[in-house]
């Protein structure tokens, strides 16, 4: 089966993948083993995917569901080729998001997939525009999230979140200290959690509650406000500028300055010394 896998992130206990699968109705599937707990996106095409759990077709907005040790065939009777955002969890991982999602009891898929539900469609966006714009500092939030959602849907949990306590409060303004005094350099969720002694997911889960955003959106908020003061109140190069509020390169700062402040940071001073 002609199939490439291109890894876009990973860190500890997590990784995703872009999957591109060109095979079609003349291809004979064949047997593969889920090696971690798969939570897989279909973004385009369609493709029958066969497990213990069961069998069922796959389409755009679908979430392909594995368990670590299940045997898999995939086929494409019905048409060549798909897309997958494939999200692998390894055992320990999966089991801290279980432990947080309210309701969930159970570590693996009962099912064999989710069809196309309307609470994860927004999410599925936010992952297949990071893939598109290579914003691979995105994936470690954004699969937390999804798999929390997925766990969720799959258990039925309709259960409320708890309130922040005053210790998550806390934990909350110590990360929120960290990002404002480290902005400039890479911050991943896994070190923000270990910073407050709780897990990723927790950690993320209480950050929204208490903050309104995730810490990638304030990490990228508090870089954005700088790079803006920066803009307004020095002449020094727009490429240095980025460099020094934390962006990798400079195309990635005027795409994200341009979608936050709704002009490029060219125009925004020479606006600015204008006024």
């Amino acid at each position: 089966m002609a199939t490439s896998e291109q890894n876009l992130a990973s860190g500890q206990g997590w990784q995703v993948c872009d999957v591109v699968c060109t095979a079609g109705a003349g291809d004979s599937p064949f047997e593969e083993e889920h090696r971690t707990f798969c939570i897989a996106a279909v973004t385009s095409g369609t493709f029958r995917y066969r497990t213990r759990q069961g069998m069922a077709m796959l389409a755009p907005g679908a979430i392909l569901l594995g368990n670590p040790g299940a045997c898999y065939e995939c086929g494409h009777e019905h048409g060549a080729g798909d897309r997958s955002l494939s999200f692998h969890f390894a055992p320990a991982y999966m089991e801290g998001i279980v432990s947080e999602v309210p309701g969930a009891r159970r570590l693996g898929f009962a099912a064999p997939r989710l069809p196309p539900l309307p609470v994860l469609a927004p999410l599925l966006a936010e992952a297949e525009a990071a893939r598109e714009t290579a914003d691979s500092d995105a994936f470690e939030e954004l699969g937390l999230r999804i798999a929390g959602a997925v766990v969720a849907a799959a258990s039925g949990s309709t259960q409320a979140c708890r309130a922040p306590s005053r210790r998550d409060q806390k934990r909350v303004a110590e990360a929120v200290r960290l990002i404002e005094l480290d902005a400039d350099r890479p911050l991943s969720l896994a070190e923000l959690a270990d910073g407050t002694a709780t897990s990723p997911y927790h950690f993320l889960r209480t950050f929204r509650q208490v903050a309104g955003m995730t810490p990638y959106q304030f990490l990228l908020k508090t870089r954005l406000h700088r790079a803006a003061m920066r803009l307004r109140m020095s002449n020094d190069a727009i490429s240095a500028i980025a460099f020094e509020a934390g962006f990798n390169d400079l195309s990635t700062f005027n795409r994200r300055f341009r979608r936050v402040m709704g002009e490029a940071p060219g125009t925004y001073r020479a606006r600015g010394s204008s006024a």
